[in-house]
């Protein structure tokens, strides 16, 4: 891998042209390998569109690539980049064990109904096929995840073979700091979270502002990721996309991202959220974005508590191993050897559970 990032960086001094045709071809063969998909069955959506049809406004995009196997992975994203990038990384390993399906969030708007209408129906469809998927989501995505799973009818509950949490935001309070409180966190993302929270809607230039401010935050966030690193052509074509999802989603599209993060409740301990498989990764450096007060962090560090909302959870820190380049919040394309080993291996536990005996 590094022989080849070294190449290609040579090739990009030397032969730029050269350089940008691979960058294309990169790009094209992921847009062959991954389709648009839609469920057979939407009877959820289609019941909430004929109560609110201005849902369909704020629909997620559905895509699916073709796998292997017969157990599938649903992707749910963060903030950014869209699903179909963030595994990008991890893509090789989920399509042995079945297709993956790819949640991408809409950039005109949001609306955490239409994605609980559109999950549910994807669940079932796969159902419908005898297909039990694993459930993959990231950061705000894990929020989103978890929201859903706590209205969820126990039926469907029971179509999901398990859940992947990797450094997963389930309020708005793991990362804005209780007043007063001044260590830990990024503080540009919190004060902008601060600032969209306070915003009016009747004042769309002001929002448009902070929505600016948002994305230049997020741009720094992946560029300090990619800070001092080669690039590979893979790497390089998964910025582009990012740096267009930034810029291509809207600032109302972006603000109620915003809400419905202010609007997660954190689970009350009465009952299991998801009483399946659960595997929670937390990046060795979570605390340099989620701030020390972190319903979250407090959650998954204490077994006697995680094990309360989900009984058959596994807690893993990532780490690089190189304490010159930790592994930070969901950091998933940069250091994704570190995630690899633990996803492959939670994946084989759960399918292959006679071949981990004999090794």
């Amino acid at each position: 891998m590094r022989e080849q990032t070294t190449k290609l960086h040579a090739l990009r001094e030397k032969q730029p042209m050269v350089a940008s045709a691979a960058l294309l071809a990169a790009g094209l063969i992921r847009t062959i390998a991954i389709k648009h998909h839609t469920p057979k069955s939407r009877r959820r959506e289609l019941e909430l569109l004929k109560r609110r049809p201005e849902t369909h406004m704020t629909r997620c995009r559905l895509f699916r690539e073709k796998g292997a196997g017969t157990t599938p992975t649903i992707i749910v994203g963060g903030f950014v980049p869209d699903a179909t990038e963030t595994v990008e990384f991890q893509r090789r390993i989920l399509r042995r064990y079945g297709s993956i399906y790819y949640m991408n969030f809409p950039r005109g708007g949001f609306c955490k109904e239409a994605f609980a209408a559109q999950l549910g129906d994807l669940i079932d469809s796969l159902a419908a096929k005898r297909q039990k998927p694993f459930i993959m989501s990231v950061s705000f995505g894990c929020g989103l995840l978890i929201d859903y799973l706590k209205e969820a009818e126990k039926s469907i509950l029971e179509k999901i073979s398990g859940l992947i949490l990797v450094s997963p935001v389930i309020c708005s309070d793991d990362l804005i700091r209780p007043a007063g409180e001044k260590k830990g966190g990024v503080r540009l993302l919190e004060h902008n979270l601060k600032k969209i929270l306070g915003a009016d809607l009747a004042e769309p230039d002001n929002l448009d502002k902070l929505m600016e401010r948002s994305r230049r935050c997020f741009h720094a966030l992946f560029t300090g990721g990619a800070e001092n690193r080669k690039l590979s052509v893979r790497h390089l074509s998964i910025k582009k996309k990012i740096f267009d999802v930034i810029a291509g989603t809207s600032a109302v599209g972006g603000f109620q991202r915003v809400m419905v993060l202010r609007d997660f409740t954190f689970p009350a301990f009465d009952a299991s959220v998801f009483s399946g498989p659960v595997l929670t990764l937390l990046a060795e450096h979570e605390d340099d974005m989620l701030v020390p007060s972190s319903p979250t962090l407090t959650l998954f560090r204490s077994a006697d508590l995680y094990t309360r909302l989900f009984p058959e959870c596994r807690v893993k820190t990532v780490r690089s191993g190189n304490p010159d380049d930790g592994v930070p919040h969901a950091s998933l394309i940069f250091h994704h050897e570190a995630y690899n080993n633990l996803i492959e291996s939670w994946y084989d536990r759960r399918l292959n559970p006679f071949l981990q005996v004999a090794v």
